[in-house]
């Protein structure tokens, strides 16, 4: 029985594959896509080639991706998103870096690239779908009460994605199918033995530039102050884009105690410094937000929260305000929330919604 025609976002990797097998076993129209966004910047001076998002070894990516999809006897297709991924993704890592914060590049690719710009240039290249699928561990169901469409934790807790997915539309919801949210990671591995992929030990890609992300803002240094907190100078730093909230090592600083890194201030080109007590805080201001089970947020309510995604959910209570942003107060003090970073909220196994954290 023919579903339809869902277009598969593959990397090469064994999760992109093992969706795609998974939906035409399912009865699918399968067509395979992949995303061009290297532009030949940030190649490895050694000549080495690392496993990252944006890097020189996307060429062997698309081949090895090329390759499944012939095993598969699917379509394959792949979309140039060169200038849209230099745009959305790279400028927008820069500049946050450059003003002190710490993006999370991951989020941005998923919602301007991946479940934007991507979909947008197939539907240019006049290739027709009804679905659009990714190996991403999260399941989506339909509310009937709410009628919205939910965003839910994997089966496969360690493996769940859904932080990384917090701004996605109704619409994008709509059209999407996750595949591996029901499963866990070692039964997609010997799924992909069973197909005979021979993919199971390829290492994920765990870094986003393949020669590592400083390598983006080559030319940006400008020197400035270290200080403590109540503004005495400490030492020199060398560019408050090598520097992150919470940052404890490679300070250059002597002193009695462990020094970290509790602010960074743009206006003043300086990092501040102090012990470990005082990168600790309950509160915090998010704004950028996207909510997905409700269609907003019209008074206080009791969630928990994660401001990173190796983090285990808090407590908080998040208050909206007359500017639109949220003010998110923890029942615990939480260390090293950074400005620049995501923060999504929980109900039980359902993502409420998200942001991006300002202070």
């Amino acid at each position: 029985m023919d579903k339809g025609t869902v277009i598969v976002g593959m990397s090469g990797g064994i999760d992109s594959s093992v969706t795609a097998a998974l939906l035409k076993d399912q009865g699918y129209n399968v067509i395979g896509v992949t995303m061009q966004i290297w532009d030949g910047g940030c190649t490895p001076s050694n000549g080495v080639t690392q496993h990252a998002c944006y890097g020189p070894g996307e060429e062997e990516e698309i081949a090895q991706t090329e390759k499944i999809s012939r095993q598969l006897g699917i379509p394959f297709h792949v979309i140039d998103l060169r200038k849209e991924y230099k745009h959305h993704v790279l400028d927008y890592f820069r500049q946050e870096y450059l003003f002190g914060r710490t993006p999370n590049p991951c989020i941005k690719c998923n919602s301007k690239i991946k479940f934007g710009a991507l979909l947008d240039n197939v539907k240019k290249s006049n290739i027709s779908f009804d679905y659009f699928a990714t190996g991403h561990y999260v399941n989506v169901a339909y509310n009937e009460t709410s009628q919205r469409y939910l965003l839910k934790r994997a089966k496969d807790l360690k493996k769940d994605q859904t932080y990384f997915l917090f701004y996605l539309s109704q619409e994008q919801l709509k059209q999407c199918i996750f595949p591996l949210g029901q499963y866990t990671k070692e039964e997609i591995r010997e799924m992909s033995r069973q197909k005979g992929f021979g993919l199971e030990n390829k290492p994920e890609s765990q870094n986003f530039v393949a020669q590592g992300y400083t390598s983006l803002l080559e030319g940006a240094t400008l020197p400035g102050p270290i200080l403590d907190t109540q503004g005495k100078k400490l030492g020199e730093h060398k560019g408050i884009h090598y520097y992150t909230v919470g940052q404890r090592k490679r300070l250059g600083i002597a002193a009695e105690y462990p020094l970290y890194v509790v602010a960074i201030d743009h206006t003043n080109n300086a990092v501040v410094v102090g012990p470990k007590e005082d990168i600790y805080s309950n509160r915090l201001i998010a704004s950028e937000l996207n909510w997905i089970s409700i269609d907003r947020l019209s008074e206080p309510m009791k969630l928990s929260a994660k401001i990173r995604y190796v983090q285990h959910e808090e407590t908080a209570w998040v208050e909206p305000l007359e500017n639109g942003d949220i003010r998110v107060t923890f029942d615990n003090p939480q260390m090293a929330i950074t400005p620049g970073q995501a923060i999504v909220f929980y109900d039980q196994d359902t993502v409420v919604g998200g942001g991006i954290i300002q202070k």
